[in-house]
């Protein structure tokens, strides 16, 4: 194992993003389906947040009745991906080492970190990703 490897090898590529004006029925239904945990939210090629699905969650558990029926749809058209998505990230260029972005996630307690190079959103890189590495060098 390369203690100088560049997160390049192992971020993600094949990126799934939201609008900021997208909604988050649409932001549920891609979650579930590429089974996912984090989603960059994107101006263009420049992102602008990072919507988790806990988030998600969070917002969504808040907003339960006191009998504990859901109200989602009620959630999805109150609330907007703006408002919801954390706007405070971390980004990474692709050429800090595995290492490096490791130990900023541990420090920070993120699961996630976007990679960008020249201010465009290049790739995103997760804990999972670390561990799927890991397991491979083992």
């Amino acid at each position: 194992m390369r203690r100088d490897e560049p997160i390049s090898t192992i971020m993600a590529t094949n990126l799934v993003t939201l609008s900021v004006d997208g909604d988050l029925v649409t932001a549920e239904k891609l979650f579930i389906e590429n089974k996912i945990k984090h989603i960059p939210v994107v101006r263009g090629k420049e992102i602008i947040g990072m919507l988790s699905y806990s988030d998600l969650q969070k917002v969504s558990d808040s907003s339960l009745s006191e009998d504990k029926t859901s109200v989602n749809s009620f959630v999805h058209n109150t609330f907007t991906i703006n408002q919801v998505m954390d706007k405070n990230i971390t980004a990474i260029p692709p050429y800090t080492s595995i290492k490096d972005a490791a130990e900023l996630l541990t420090k920070k307690g993120f699961h996630a970190l976007p990679v960008i190079e020249d201010s465009e959103l290049v790739g995103i890189v997760t804990t999972r990703d670390l561990v799927k590495y890991l397991v491979a060098k083992l």
